[in-house]
């Protein structure tokens, strides 16, 4: 189950709730008891890495970039003639 953030907009009390992903958002502030409780959005606190996730585990040879690796520098076309490239 998810943590959801609310702020009171009366009082300005702050308050987490653990809540099922169904259940409907939560109005009555416990601090006040005033229906001003609006929910805020957050970014969740947690980040899929390392193995055991498919960026790493389904990948093979040099395909495995993990966020936070910088990949291989494009490979860069040369002409060999002076007048430019014709399609290939």
């Amino acid at each position: 189950m998810p943590i959801y953030e609310y702020q009171c907009q009366a009082c300005g009390h702050k308050h987490e709730a653990l809540q099922k992903l169904s259940a409907e958002p939560l109005k009555v502030c416990p601090a006040c008891s005033q229906p001003e409780l609006m929910k805020k959005i957050s970014a969740a606190g947690f980040r899929l890495k390392g193995s055991g996730w498919y960026e790493t585990d389904f990948k093979s040879g040099t395909k495995k970039n993990v966020a936070g690796e910088s990949a291989a520098p494009p490979a860069t076309h040369t002409c060999p003639a002076a007048g430019g490239c014709k399609s290939h």
